[in-house]
């Protein structure tokens, strides 16, 4: 091989090499300005993401100041869109809010804020958050008890448990339980009567079990019966007085009748007067042995309604046993505002089940007095909804004899005295429930039906996620 073509293989290899180096200078730069360029657009976003919550968080701040209020202080239409700046380098971006408010009977349930954050350096990339707006409700609870209490060794709870008073946990319960107080000395504690923890007993669970803590005040959860009533006159389903009523040997009212509700999976309900009702002789707490006449005998169909859906309220003045399928979110009370001196019960006369399990439906029961499960109650009884006995509690009172197998509710229990389900003698189960089961509903705790109380008056979001 001649000199002229060593020199041309090598001018060649020196092209070749130089491409290539070219080529790989050429790709690590573009790798460089599209890491830069994909960084400075994560970093957009997040900024984006960051104004979108200051968004929520300015109209949280503007809510406490102006209750109520769906239109940014401008009386006008949205989305209203504001702007904003940091401290250190002034307007940086701004959110848009869309801001709707959620009514049931033409009355302000929860508040939905989207709002939508831009940066100015690059318009292109927003993000978008959505909060719902409200004061928290009982249905965030498995049981909110104003009392001291004993949940048995049968009792399985999934859900928060909350007691005012001294708690005895000898169930599984599978999440947080907590009093508001530090010690109680009710003969039915851990001690005999001698002071015990505010949380005490033999459940497997007690690492979730947390005292003192706050007091839930009932008086907060207390109903405008009256704006309700109103309400469900107008634009829902009011039952006016009915049944009659006798005074038991401690000066107890009891109803003799009153409505019977049978909700249908096409939302309608079946309504009732109960003309016949059969006593049997129970015991209640609080209230000593009593006649109760809980046990339907005889009854009168009066009419099939459907509920309206833009105010699913039954408001009844009087004793009402209910049952049957839900559809739709409905919220049925008893409470007597015409009688003084009565406060009518609810009776749980079968089971209530919801048409589907995804959330759209839920009901919520609110009694002026007690919600009772009677003594014809199924063997296996399963409910659902979010019970509130304002005045006595929920439960089922002492029947001699009366065993039955099986208790599952599936949502909240709110009752201002102690609950029981189950009477025991040493550890055999005499009346009521050998087996209990209650599991919290979540779906129930962003969206309830409407006017289910609330356990704080602080409004705040109870749902808040990024679109």
């Amino acid at each position: 091989m001649n000199h002229s073509s060593q020199q041309g293989i090598v001018i060649i290899l020196v092209l070749v090499f130089a491409a290539v180096f070219g080529l790989s200078v050429s790709a690590l730069t573009s790798f460089i300005f599209s890491q830069a360029k994909l960084g400075a657009g994560k970093e957009v976003r997040e900024q984006a993401l960051n104004i979108a919550e200051a968004g929520l968080e300015y109209y949280q701040w503007f809510l406490t100041h102006n209750p109520g209020d769906t239109q940014d202080g401008t009386g006008g239409v949205g989305p209203y869109v504001r702007t904003y700046s940091d401290p250190e380098t002034g307007e940086i971006g701004s959110f848009s809010l869309d801001v709707v408010g959620n009514e049931s009977c033409g009355i302000l349930q929860s508040i939905d804020v989207t709002s939508t954050g831009t940066v100015n350096s690059d318009p292109k990339f927003t993000r978008t958050v959505f909060g719902r707006h409200a004061t928290p409700s009982v249905a965030e609870y498995s049981y909110i008890i104003g009392d001291d209490v004993w949940a048995g060794a049968n009792r399985e709870i999934t859900g928060p448990y909350h007691s005012n008073g001294g708690i005895r946990m000898d169930g599984t319960n599978n999440s947080v339980v907590t009093s508001a107080v530090s010690s109680w000395s009710e003969s039915f504690n851990c001690n005999g009567g001698s002071a015990s923890p505010g949380v005490c007993g033999d459940g497997p669970n007690s690492t979730l079990w947390q005292y003192p803590g706050s007091p839930i005040s009932f008086d907060d959860m207390e109903t405008s019966f009256p704006t309700i009533k109103t309400a469900a006159t107008t634009d829902g389903i009011y039952l006016a007085p009915y049944g009659s009523t006798e005074i038991n040997w401690y000066g107890y009212i009891s109803a003799v009748d009153g409505y019977h509700l049978i909700f249908n999976a096409d939302g309608t309900v079946d309504i009732y007067q109960v003309t016949g009702t059969n006593w049997t002789f129970g015991y209640r707490t609080g209230i000593g042995y009593t006649l109760d006449y809980n046990t339907i005998t005889a009854e009168s169909f009066i009419e099939r309604r459907t509920i309206p859906t833009d105010c699913p309220v039954i408001f009844v003045e009087d004793k009402v046993w209910i049952e049957g399928t839900v559809k739709g979110k409905v919220t049925v009370i008893a409470a007597d505002l015409v009688n003084a001196g009565y406060d009518p019960d609810v009776i749980i006369n079968d089971d209530i089940n919801y048409s589907v399990q995804d959330g759209s439906d839920g009901l919520t029961v609110i009694s002026e007095f007690g919600i009772y499960i009677p003594p014809n109650s199924p063997d296996n009884l399963s409910i659902n909804g979010i019970f509130v006995a304002q005045g006595d509690r929920f439960g089922r009172p002492y029947y001699e004899g009366d065993v039955k197998t099986q208790l599952t509710i599936k949502g909240s229990i709110i009752s201002s005295g102690r609950v029981g389900t189950a009477w025991l003698s040493g550890s055999t189960t005499v009346s009521g429930y050998q087996n209990r089961d209650n599991i919290y509903d979540r779906l129930q705790t962003t969206n309830p039906p409407p006017f289910t109380p609330s356990s704080t008056l602080i409004p705040e979001y109870i749902l808040w996620q990024e679109l």
